[in-house]
């Protein structure tokens, strides 16, 4: 299960929406990866989602596999479409 998004927060995915989207993504037994121009990185990681250097309008795909996989990438594609709840 896939889905594509794009960065809608001004200041890019950052430390603080990285880290709330690292917290959602432990929530899920799936394993959770976002993919940028066909690098993936663990998406339960801070440290992998820092190091992408996503910025605004930056397009990436969070990918999960496992048994929670549609449930994780919806609530994911949520989380990242309301700008993580910092607006």
């Amino acid at each position: 299960m896939e889905r594509t998004l794009k960065v809608m927060n001004d200041e890019g995915l950052h430390a603080r929406p990285a880290a709330i989207l690292v917290k959602e993504a432990n929530a899920f037994s799936s394993n959770v990866e976002v993919v940028v121009n066909g690098n993936a990185t663990n998406a339960k990681s801070i440290m992998g989602l820092m190091a992408l250097g996503l910025k605004k309008d930056s397009e990436f795909t969070i990918r999960a596999e496992g048994d929670d996989a549609e449930t994780a990438v919806e609530t994911l594609a949520t989380l990242v479409n309301n700008k993580f709840n910092l607006h």
